[in-house]
């Protein structure tokens, strides 16, 4: 893997970085779209606004398990990450990361110039839009002075499970993200309560049927109310206040963890000149290519007929994004498909013996 630092100032000015594809997102979609290029002969450049690969696999749960990705019965974010990383070696991509692309514009050659926030500049003949949702932002619960205990006893995401180990947590919400962390941090704190404002829950009925379990057997604490303000100094909880049924309550607590979900934001992509439909990208089915030719959208960003936000339906689109985006890198060579399993010329790409 090569990491290119960003410049250190604005003043430094060097040559556009001449590229055959520019990846925005390090995400699964995006690291997948790396070794399918790869096996292409089309090397890829990966920018990303996060300072390392991921997205929000590894920024928002990189301890939680995932299910549903083939052959792997059951795959952390950091695991699935950490495996694709391993997978692209081969073919040594480029990565931006802590960069945001703010321009793109396309050239007379028909290459497009791409420019970042940090002054690094390409041209390249394809795009591949693998941003996920966009830029995410955790929506912060409406409690003053909350800001003063973020990232030391209030977290939006748990990126090391031992961090809570023998501590006093309140989790806040009632969909999938609060439920999986009930679930997964239980074992390891002091206590835990979960607070939703009904006794009703968004989350995956086997999640609730769980949750629900471990209160009857006393190892959680379900509280039925609202966050009205918190307690402590320099940024530690000591207590929350939580106006339920019976009036308020002081719970002790050294750990909050708010899941009110997120607020995306397709960013500068949504100047891209591109026909978006409700804040997505659409594509064809064939190509994964946009209403601009050579630009392309794989993963969740992306919107067709009967999408399925799925990691694996991201890695299906990368495939078949690639082989499009050889017929523009390479314009003049015959495109001769080819298996893994069975490819001499593959093999040695990849380094098998």
């Amino acid at each position: 893997m090569n990491t290119k630092s960003p410049p250190d100032s604005a003043n430094d000015v060097s040559e556009p970085i001449d590229a055959d594809a520019v990846i925005v997102g390090a995400g699964p979609c995006g690291l997948f779209a790396v070794f399918e290029l790869g096996l292409l002969d089309i090397k890829a450049h990966v920018v990303d606004i996060l300072d390392r690969p991921g997205g929000q696999c590894t920024e928002l749960y990189p301890e939680k398990p995932i299910y549903d990705v083939p052959a792997l019965p059951t795959v952390t974010g950091q695991e699935l990450t950490d495996r694709l990383m391993e997978q692209i070696k081969p073919f040594s991509p480029t990565f931006h990361f802590n960069e945001r692309i703010d321009g793109l514009k396309r050239e007379a050659d028909g290459r497009f110039r791409v420019t970042t926030d940090a002054g690094t500049e390409f041209l390249t003949k394809t795009v591949v839009i693998a941003a996920g949702g966009g830029s995410f932002t955790p929506k912060r619960p409406p409690l003053d002075g909350i800001e003063a205990y973020e990232g030391k006893s209030v977290f939006y995401s748990i990126r090391k499970m031992e961090t809570m180990r023998g501590r006093d947590v309140v989790i806040v919400g009632g969909g999938d993200s609060a439920l999986d962390w009930t679930l997964n941090l239980q074992p390891l704190a002091k206590s835990l309560t979960l607070i939703h404002r009904r006794d009703e829950f968004r989350a995956a009925p086997h999640s609730v049927e769980k949750m629900r379990k471990l209160v009857q057997e006393g190892n959680v604490r379900l509280m039925i109310g609202q966050v009205t303000s918190l307690e402590g100094e320099d940024g530690q909880l000591s207590a929350l206040n939580v106006k339920t049924a019976n009036g308020v309550e002081k719970l002790p607590a050294n750990a909050m963890l708010p899941f009110f979900g997120l607020t995306m934001k397709l960013g500068p992509v949504a100047d891209w000149g591109l026909n978006l439909r409700e804040n997505l990208v659409p594509v064809d089915t064939e190509r994964f290519e946009t209403s601009e030719k050579g630009i392309f959208a794989i993963g969740d960003i992306n919107w067709y007929p009967g999408k399925l936000k799925l990691i694996l339906s991201g890695f299906h689109e990368a495939a078949l994004m690639a082989q499009a985006a050889h017929h523009i890198v390479y314009p003049d060579k015959k495109l001769m498909f080819q298996y893994t399993t069975s490819s001499s010329s593959l093999q040695k790409k990849l380094g098998v013996k």
